[in-house]
């Protein structure tokens, strides 16, 4: 698949980028040696490859959940710079 100049153009305009025309053949030909990559690696025979989806094995690193008593409010409020009627204060954020 060939890109164009038009093809750039329309893509920088879904884009709502500007480009000078210098920049616009550029793009056309970085994406132009892009897509001529990809119809290279078509050629390869993937038969029986499964897909791969992350280079290394996942597997979820965190510990359990358990259930335990949790800090008390005047433990959570003890070193707050600034606190009211048991609660956090903190300054407005909206005008």
């Amino acid at each position: 698949m060939a890109i164009t100049k038009e093809d750039v153009k329309h893509v920088a305009k879904l884009s709502r980028l500007e480009f000078s025309e210098d920049e616009i053949q550029d793009f056309t030909e970085k994406f132009a040696s892009v897509l001529e990559y990809v119809d290279k690696l078509k050629e390869v025979d993937t038969k029986g490859v499964e897909p791969t989806y992350h280079p290394h094995p996942v597997k979820n690193v965190m510990r359990e959940d358990v259930v335990k008593e949790s800090l008390s409010r005047e433990k959570a409020l003890s070193n707050a710079p600034d606190k009211q009627n048991g609660y956090f204060k903190i300054p407005k954020v909206l005008g």
